[in-house]
């Protein structure tokens, strides 16, 4: 007798396992043909596999999202990879797995056996490309599973209402072709599309891909035909196009009402509100050739016509603006009420003050009054060479500050109409609100003498005790009379052309900020729109 380790035994249990393998997949194959060639004995792939023709033949259809390739929204198309699975059963091909070694399933290709017409309804390929053509896996008790991808390229119709803060939902319809509802039956296996193994796009986010079964009833048939709808979801990523085309509109706009702060003399006020409009122009072209041409104006379309109309009315009122700054002399005076409006309301509004004002009041205007009767002054005229000085010698009596103030006023000019040389006279002349004033004065060394009651001693001691008020007739007095003229009118008319400046001033610093606050408010309006 011989004795085996339980190693030994082991390894001759191995051998035989070894060498029974291929004989088993020998049975096998063998099974599997002999399997095929009984099922394609007298069958056909013509028909429909049914025993009674009267029989309605149920498929079940289920799909997998893979990948979204491609939204052409101008084109309203989407294309997308998808497996489509479809699952029926042949009447003509079962068997006895007993009687093939208990084989269950096999795989044969699919144009060997009949499959279903189903396509997509709305398709928008130009060839019109039908599913790979796979192998058909056949179980043992009639069931058919055919497993395909297909890249598929369907209508969806775009509405860019929201653009781009926007949401689509493009329509997947199946259906059969030829076969009605009396005859062919489609079912949704499950109640959305799977979504398990999606790819992410970087533009679209997928929110869902629920199905749906109809029946249809069409005009050129009284049969009903039934069909299965996958509804996929989309959301916008908009991250791009906020980066790329939103956030530089934004920061054009917030340009345009600095125009109105731009010196008017810098000469490039109208420039910068036609450099703007020119680059929203871009924009608005940038946008316009990814969107479709049709009636939904999009989100960002209207922020821009919104902006560019804001910018040409900012320019047109920088050209009535500057018109009103560059008033020349023959200009009429500023309006009373504008003075009341704009020059003290809405400048302190504004917060356009002159020199020496502040927020809470502004520069009292100087009134002018008349000098006093009973000035008595001393000018001395002397003369240098190549120049004239007028200077004050001495003054008998102490003027008060309202007087000196007038005297100093760049509305009066003090000259002397005596002799100049070794011999000066004591006779001055002054004007005063229009009216010229000549003064005879005492010397310095001399002293005054008045009364204020009683009759005077003498003619010279009533010259001694004031000045008097006289008009000569000399061509010094008329020379200086037409000088004191033209410097009048010519501070009058700068007077003038400074309140139309500031007027000008004022305005351009009220309209900046309701520009302002209009871009400020459309800026915030289609940022809402993104949360």
């Amino acid at each position: 007798m011989i004795c085996f380790s339980k190693l030994e035994q082991t390894l001759i249990w191995l051998l035989v396992l070894f060498n029974a393998m291929p004989a088993c997949q020998c049975a096998q194959s063998k099974y599997a043909q002999k399997l095929l060639t009984d099922l394609m004995t007298d069958y056909t792939s013509a028909l429909r596999p049914v025993e009674d023709t009267n029989d309605i033949l149920n498929v079940t259809l289920q799909v997998t999202l893979s990948h979204i390739i491609d939204m052409d929204e101008r084109n309203q198309i989407l294309t997308a990879y998808l497996w489509i699975r479809q699952v029926w059963f042949d009447a003509h091909l079962k068997w006895n797995k007993e009687d093939y070694d208990g084989l269950d399933t096999i795989r044969i290709p699919g144009s060997n056996v009949w499959r279903p017409d189903i396509v997509l309804y709305n398709s928008a390929d130009d060839h019109f490309t039908v599913p790979m053509d796979t192998n058909v896996v056949i179980r043992h008790d009639g069931q058919m599973m055919w497993d395909s991808p297909a890249i598929t390229r369907s209508s969806c119709r775009v509405d860019v209402s929201f653009f781009p803060f926007d949401g689509q939902q493009c329509r997947f319809t199946y259906g059969s072709w030829t076969y009605n509802g009396n005859q062919l039956d489609i079912q949704n296996a499950m109640e959305s599309a799977d979504l398990a193994d999606l790819v992410e796009n970087v533009e679209w986010e997928v929110l869902g891909m629920p199905a749906e079964r109809n029946i249809v009833l069409y005009g050129c048939c009284a049969d009903p035909y039934p069909d299965v709808t996958y509804t996929l979801k989309l959301k916008r990523r908009a991250s791009f196009y906020v980066f790329n085309l939103l956030i530089p509109c934004v920061m054009i706009s917030f340009l345009a009402p600095l125009g109105f702060y731009l010196p008017a003399d810098s000469g490039e006020k109208v420039s910068l509100g036609v450099t703007v409009m020119l680059a929203l122009t871009v924009f608005q072209l940038l946008v316009a050739e990814i969107m479709p041409p049709s009636e939904n104006v999009p989100l960002i379309g209207k922020y821009y016509i919104a902006t560019m109309t804001m910018i040409t009315a900012s320019t047109a009122l920088t050209i009535f603006i500057m018109n009103i700054h560059h008033c020349g002399p023959d200009a009429k005076p500023v309006p009373k009420w504008a003075k009341t409006v704009i020059l003290q309301y809405m400048a302190r509004m504004c917060f356009v003050f002159e020199v020496g004002e502040n927020c809470m009041s502004a520069q009292p205007e100087k009134q002018e009054h008349p000098l006093g009767k009973n000035t008595n002054c001393n000018m001395n005229g002397q003369a240098g060479p190549g120049k004239e000085d007028f200077k004050t010698e001495t003054c008998q009596e102490t003027m008060t500050p309202r007087i000196t103030e007038e005297i100093e006023h760049k509305d009066h000019v003090l000259s002397p109409l005596g002799s100049v040389g070794r011999n000066p006279t004591n006779h001055c002349s002054t004007w005063n609100n229009g009216i010229f004033i000549s003064m005879d004065c005492e010397d310095s060394g001399s002293q005054r003498r008045s009364r204020k009651g009683g009759v005077s001693d003498g003619g010279k001691k009533e010259k001694d005790s004031s000045c008097s008020t006289l008009s000569t007739n000399g061509p010094l007095q008329r020379n200086v009379e037409y000088i004191a003229n033209c410097y009048k009118d010519q501070r009058a008319t700068q007077k003038r052309t400074g309140e139309w400046k500031k007027v000008a001033k004022v305005l351009d610093r009220f309209f900046m900020w309701i520009f302002f606050i209009m871009v400020f408010l459309m800026s915030l309006l289609i940022m809402g729109k993104a949360i």
